[in-house]
């Protein structure tokens, strides 16, 4: 029972009390002179040696504490005999300490010549989520072109899907990556081209959609009906120099001096993307797709871009390059593993126009490499029947670009694409096809030209007449120009009243 509980519950507490403090007797005059604080009675027990108190001064339960005033033998009467007989109970207080910290030993010193350094992997140039975005993009400026069976399908035994890109506003592919080039550009001051080209064309029209100043430069070389379809676009056309090359200085001046952009067809990241949502559209329109044959040609950015979608979604689907025979710039960048400037060749321009007005870039070329599982060349001839069929067949009038897949299955150059279901898009250049149809109605032996010298006797003109009425035969008169076809007109209408003119 500790203290207070002892004084609470003691039944005789006021006479204890009174006791205690009771007067005591006078002191003695050797008791008087000591000071107080060395008085026996100040002290629990005795300090003298031999008391019968083991623990010498106690004070509080406590040795060598500040002593107490009262006598131990008073401290009898509160029941409290263990103070005395020493078996005093001490309560020990530990304080908590925080736990140690053991610190670790510090790391060993390496050399950084030990260190194994591991080169980054290069960035890829034109990755899927590049040509993803750019297809959600350029969505609601460009249409998504149907990829239909063709009728041609059963001829060849095999399974032919025609991805239509002809049918763009502007008739080309290049639309795709001009749209999304246009729409990532940080400053819409003004652009400027100076190559008549699809490229160019579609430049005008999305550039004036997109509320961009365009400005067309061109040589006085290029034909008045180009310069129209620029001018109806809304492009400002400006004729300047007598050869492209003027044009294109001028173009860049004008761009520097009033810091417009000037824009040619290259190996640009987003035009690439762009040309790519080609490659998704196929992939999403025909199911179990095995095969995609795609034109090489120009910048061969088509191809690359529509390599990259589709190897992505499916590396088991071939893709396989076109490229015309007298211009083979990729298969021989591919056979020196590097791309090449220039082949020094002549092909023949007017019959593949603006294919042949570019060169093979690095990231393109690498692409290529990468991803394109074949590539083959094809002959002019085989490309202007190509066309011939389509014309035929598809009741569809396409270029020599868009004709080279079909090209290379009319040549027989791909066997192993016999019973298998493959696409090839197809494109259109309305001057190019001018030129070539004429030409494959020659090559299909359904058109002869021929010039003959006639004599100065009288009746030779009349007798080849003659042999040309009894064939059957229509007769094509070529004129020099319009003034000469106006003339001829009127003098065989003067000479000939029944003559019937075909419509035009």
């Amino acid at each position: 029972m500790n203290f207070a509980a002892q004084l609470f519950y003691s039944s005789h507490l006021s006479e204890r009390l009174e006791r205690l403090y009771s007067p005591r007797p006078a002191l003695k005059d050797s008791e008087e002179n000591d000071p107080f604080w060395q008085r026996e009675e100040l002290y629990l027990g005795p300090s003298q040696p031999g008391s019968s108190y083991k623990y010498g001064p106690v004070s509080n339960g406590t040795v060598g504490r500040r002593p107490t005033l009262i006598e131990p033998e008073r401290l009898k009467d509160f029941g409290v005999e263990e103070l005395l007989n020493g078996d005093v109970k001490v309560h020990e207080t530990k304080v908590a300490m925080a736990p140690e910290v053991v610190l670790m030993d510090p790391p060993k010193t390496r050399r950084v010549s030990e260190f194994r350094m591991i080169p980054r992997p290069p960035a890829q140039y034109l990755r899927f989520e590049d040509i993803s975005a750019a297809a959600f993009r350029i969505q609601s400026g460009i249409q998504k072109t149907p990829c239909t069976y063709s009728r041609l399908s059963k001829q060849y035994g095999m399974e032919i899907y025609l991805k239509k890109e002809h049918l763009h506003y502007t008739g080309s592919v290049k639309e795709r990556g001009v749209l999304y080039l246009l729409t990532s550009l940080t400053q819409r001051m003004g652009v400027i081209v100076a190559t008549d080209c699809n490229f160019s064309m579609a430049v005008a029209h999305h550039a004036v959609d997109l509320k961009i100043p365009v400005f067309v430069i061109m040589p006085s070389s290029c034909s008045s009906p180009r310069l129209r379809i620029y001018r109806d676009y809304g492009a400002m056309v400006i004729s300047y120099g007598s050869t492209g090359r003027d044009s294109q200085n001028h173009a860049c001046h004008l761009a520097r001096e009033n810091g417009y952009l000037y824009l040619e067809e290259d190996e640009n990241a987003a035009y690439l993307a762009g040309l790519g949502t080609v490659g998704m559209e196929i992939y999403e329109q025909v199911p179990k797709l095995e095969a995609v044959v795609i034109p090489a040609a120009g910048q061969y950015g088509l191809l690359a871009g529509t390599a990259a979608a589709i190897k992505h979604l499916d590396s088991r689907i071939l893709v396989i390059g076109v490229e015309p025979e007298d211009f083979p710039l990729l298969l021989q960048s591919l056979k020196t593993n590097g791309p090449i400037k220039d082949i020094h060749s002549n092909p023949n321009k007017k019959l593949y126009g603006d294919l042949m007005e570019h060169s093979l870039g690095v990231n393109t070329f690498q692409l290529a490499k990468k991803l394109v599982d074949k590539v083959i060349t094809v002959s002019e001839e085989d490309s202007l029947v190509a066309m011939l069929r389509f014309q035929e067949f598809e009741r569809s009038t396409v270029d020599t670009e868009g004709a080279m897949g079909l090209a290379a299955i009319l040549a027989g150059q791909l066997p192993e694409l016999k019973g298998k279901k493959w696409v090839k898009c197809i494109n259109f250049t309305l001057e190019v096809v001018r030129q070539c149809m004429d030409r494959a109605l020659v090559l299909d032996n359904r058109i002869s030209k021929f010039s003959v010298q006639l004599g100065e006797w009288p009746g030779d003109m009349a007798k080849l007449l003659d042999v040309l009425t009894r064939e059957d035969v229509e007769c094509v008169v070529e004129t020099r120009d319009k003034m000469q076809s106006a003339h001829l007109r009127k003098t065989l209408s003067e000479r000939y009243p029944s003559i019937c003119w075909l419509d035009r």
